[in-house]
């Protein structure tokens, strides 16, 4: 049975974490991000450090991030969400995964779709 302790913990870790990187603020991954984290999205890189410098480098640090909703369940947190660069006004749909332990993310995973337009998605994206 899940603790639902650990997981408002977890979930409140990750909403304040998100809202910060919203921000701006990279750096708050060096709180949040264990040293040995293990990434399983391709192409990124696992390790606290280089995924934090991968981080800062992709398009994801400077966009705007519209979180749509988390989903909470011991040590996972998922986070669904909008993200838009300058150069794509539809944007991105993006649900990250992120397993915690002691109040740090040791794993994640990533599943990234491009918003389509309107029209193939009578329901809407989110």
């Amino acid at each position: 049975m899940t603790d639902p302790t650990e997981t408002e913990h977890n979930r409140k870790l990750v909403l304040e974490g998100f809202a910060e990187f919203a921000k701006g603020n990279v750096d708050i991954l060096r709180t949040l991000v264990r040293e040995d984290f293990v990434e399983h999205s391709p192409g990124n890189p696992s390790g606290r450090d280089a995924f934090i410098d991968f981080i800062a480098h992709s398009p994801v640090a400077g966009a705007r991030l519209e979180l749509k909703r988390v989903i909470a369940d011991g040590q996972y947190v998922v986070v669904h969400y909008l993200m838009i660069t300058s150069d794509d006004e539809r944007g991105t749909a993006v649900v990250d995964i992120w397993r915690l332990e002691d109040g740090l993310i040791v794993e994640h995973w990533d599943v990234v779709q491009p918003v389509p337009d309107p029209t193939e998605i009578p329901n809407g994206m989110f």
